[in-house]
Order: C-alpha cells, then sequence, then structure tokens
C-alpha cells in the first residue's frame, strides 16, 4: 500500500508542475496578446489568431489534462491513505486547492473571452493576475512541507510579504517597461 502511494505521489507532483507550467504560459500569452491589439492592424490580426491557436493548443493539450491528472492523483492517494482526510493541513491544502481550480477556469473564461475579441483585462493587470497563481503555488508548497499550524502562521505572514513583493516587483517592471519605450 505504501509503495502505491509513493508512486501516485511521484505522479501527482508531476502532473503538478506541469499544470503549473500551463498556467503560468496561458497568462502570458494573454499578455503578449493584449499587447498585440497595440500593432499596427494587418501585424495585430496576424498575432492574434495566431495567439489564438497557440493559446488553445496550450489550454487543451497541456494544461487542462494536466489539472484533470492533478486531481485524480490527489484522489488517488487520499483513497490508498484515507487517514489522511483526518489531517488539518489537507484541509488547508485542499481550500488552496480549490482557489487554483477556480483560477484555472477563470483563465479559461479569460481565454474564451480573447478569442471573440473581447479584452476586458491590461496587460499589467494579466502580469498581477499571473502572480496570483504563484501565490497559491507558494502556499500548497509551504502547507504541504510545514503541516504544522504554528508554521502556518509564519507561512501566512510571509506569503503575504511574498505578495507585496510579487506586486512591487511587476510596478517596477511596469515602469521600467514605460521608460524603456520613451528611449
Amino acid at each position: 500500500m505504501d509503495q502505491y502511494y509513493l508512486y501516485i505521489l511521484a505522479l501527482h507532483i508531476i502532473f503538478v508542475v506541469c499544470w503549473m507550467a500551463g498556467l503560468f504560459y496561458i497568462v502570458r500569452l494573454f499578455i503578449y496578446h493584449t499587447e498585440a491589439n497595440s500593432r499596427p492592424e494587418l501585424e495585430r490580426d496576424i498575432l492574434q489568431k495566431q495567439f489564438v491557436i497557440m493559446e488553445k493548443k496550450l489550454w487543451y493539450i497541456i494544461t487542462v489534462p494536466a489539472m484533470v491528472l492533478t486531481v485524480l492523483a490527489g484522489l488517488s492517494m487520499i483513497a490508498t491513505r484515507p487517514g489522511l482526510l483526518y489531517a488539518p493541513w489537507l484541509h488547508v491544502k485542499l481550500t488552496f486547492v480549490l482557489f487554483l481550480l477556480i483560477y484555472h477556469f477563470l483563465c479559461q473564461r479569460i481565454m474564451k473571452r480573447m478569442e471573440q475579441g473581447i479584452f476586458k483585462l491590461s496587460s499589467t493587470q494579466l502580469r498581477l493576475w499571473n502572480e496570483l497563481a504563484t501565490i497559491l503555488l507558494v502556499a500548497i508548497v509551504f502547507t504541504v512541507v510545514l503541516k504544522s499550524a504554528i508554521d502556518w502562521l509564519y507561512g501566512l505572514a510571509g506569503l503575504v510579504i511574498f505578495a507585496m513583493v510579487l506586486m512591487i516587483a511587476v510596478k517596477l517592471y511596469k515602469n521600467y517597461r514605460k521608460k524603456k519605450e520613451i528611449e
């Protein structure tokens, strides 16, 4: 039983890495897709058609299957070790995973809107949106590794600081890009 659990755990980690790579890259594509709006018409049309193709392939060939396999592997781990359901840290992790699933489906909605030519978020807003996945990933990893309520308090404080640092970095990068455009 334990041997199967470790194989499932290894697969779970691999699928999470693939899922996160897809989530990180899809939002990067959204940023480029949005920025293509400022290009001359011919260039914009070519770029936007290409981004729609790239986004769909990334989403349906990598990101969605990786998400499904991540969830199935996670459920298999719980089925193999049902006692995990009594671990308070798992409830915290599953809450963060729920937020990550919501994030996933919101990304899908953004992708479908962009395909229709609806751009509701600026490239800066999308950069901030991209950092939300990073924050959730950090929260999930620290919850799984630390597993202690006291450590959660430190982890939460660290997460808030980490989120603030990421937001500042996005703003600094935006200012840097504006400065480069002027030069």
